[in-house]
């Protein structure tokens, strides 16, 4: 190890603070305009921490600025001045990451312990449960490190902070960007090569579910450090323009600039993942992207993911949902109109499906007949939806939609088997 830490470029050095705190000038937000996180439903000031960019946390993560915000949390770029410490243990101290001299970090602050409740160790235990997995999987790379954990005391209580590398964008937004509002095959093959490897590492090594996959939570790496370097520029040239509420500031973000190489997509934000090795009945999932089993409360595990990814990747080639879940006589989301959508594509779901789900009465009779036949959307097939591929590229698309659109669980294929599927590795 001594031997390691020799040849490390930064190894025994302190990074020099930058001075970000007290800028001369910056943009001030008059006190009546509402932004970033106060614009949510349910905020609430004093349960956020008040970050101020320059501030240096656990005499160690210098702010540089803010990257986003959230219901939970807000994040922000920081500069590791100390980049050898770390609590998550000596063993495991050497990531990838900090093997290659990178000394930026992302910072998820959380809202304060009390308004978390509960939730407020769950991400960390699940991130716990993948440091402790084997790193030798092809999909440990396809997760989302963290770097390292410590709770910060603030005005009204205490938060939790976690700390990753920092990513660029989501594929969601690279998709909105888009105009066509679709990814092109090549980047949705590689999308998802490596979701399902990241996925396979999840189920199989760490025994967790994720249960919120979407295009926000896949993000893109950085293998540019010129990226930070210029967004620490652009704050000591042009401040954050903020709004000082007392004795807190609330700071527009800032966003990343392009960087000229991309790293590989990573999935993120464990906040909803649940162990696997027990039985869950609870009500996961995006609505759209909900399994039949969830809907009809019905045990469930692994394939939920599997199901969930299927309904993704329509999103992301196809221009719009595979279901909308929107009933007609109410205009909004409803399961009965999710599960008519579901029938429309699939045909009538098994009766073992429907024995096994608490809420299956709602929906169906005893006999299985769906209870809401007026709303029943006329019979669909993949084949009628997908119309831009041409014939022997469509009907393999197509034949791996259907390895994970089943109403059983047990007949959608695995993450690992999926990995390899046929589309995925000819438009690789």
């Amino acid at each position: 190890m001594a031997s390691l830490l020799r040849r490390l470029p930064w190894a025994g050095k302190r990074w020099k603070p930058l001075a970000l705190s007290n800028p001369p000038k910056f943009t001030p937000i008059p006190l009546h305009e509402k932004i970033e996180e106060e614009l949510l439903p349910d905020y609430i000031s004093s349960r956020y921490y008040p970050v101020r960019i320059g501030e240096i946390l656990r005499d160690r993560y210098q702010i540089v600025g803010k990257l986003g915000f959230g219901a939970s949390s807000t994040v922000w770029l920081a500069r590791d001045l100390a980049p050898l410490v770390s609590t998550l243990g000596f063993a495991r101290r050497f990531t990838k990451w900090q093997r290659s001299g990178r000394r930026h970090v992302a910072l998820k602050l959380f809202i304060n312990s009390e308004s978390m409740g509960k939730q407020l160790d769950h991400e960390l235990a699940m991130y716990q449960r993948i440091s402790r997995s084997s790193a030798k999987h092809p999909g440990r790379g396809s997760v989302r490190n963290l770097l390292d954990s410590f709770d910060v005391t603030g005005p009204d209580g205490h938060h939790r902070c976690l700390v990753h590398p920092p990513l660029w964008e989501s594929v969601q937004t690279f998709l909105d960007r888009n105009p066509v509002r679709r990814l092109p095959a090549p980047v949705l093959a590689y999308v998802l090569r490596r979701l399902f490897l990241a996925l396979d590492f999840l189920h199989t090594e760490c025994q967790i579910i994720h249960t919120d996959i979407k295009g926000d939570n896949i993000m893109f790496g950085i293998d540019d450090d010129s990226v930070f370097t210029s967004f620490e520029e652009q704050e000591l040239l042009d401040p954050s323009p903020r709004k000082i509420v007392g004795d807190r500031a609330i700071y527009l973000s800032r966003e990343l600039r392009m960087p000229k190489n991309w790293g590989a997509p990573v999935l993120c934000d464990f906040g909803s993942a649940v162990a696997g090795d027990i039985e869950h009945l609870e009500d996961v999932q995006p609505d759209i992207y909900r399994a039949p089993e969830v809907i009809l409360e019905a045990p469930w595990s692994y394939p939920v993911d599997i199901w969930n990814t299927g309904c993704m990747i329509w999103d992301l080639f196809e221009g719009g949902g595979l279901f909308t879940g929107r009933d007609p006589e109410h205009q909004r989301y409803r399961s009965r109109a999710h599960l008519a959508e579901i029938i429309a594509l699939l045909g009538q779901p098994p009766q073992a499906l429907l024995h096994s789900g608490k809420s299956s009465g709602k929906f169906f009779t005893d006999e299985g007949h769906f209870r809401s036949e007026s709303i029943l959307p006329s019979s669909t097939s993949l084949e009628e939806n997908e119309t831009s591929l041409e014939e022997e590229s469509r009907e393999k698309f197509l034949s791996m939609m259907r390895r994970m659109l089943h109403w059983e669980a047990s007949k959608r294929s695995t993450a690992k088997a999926l990995a390899e599927d046929e589309w995925i590795n000819e438009n690789m």
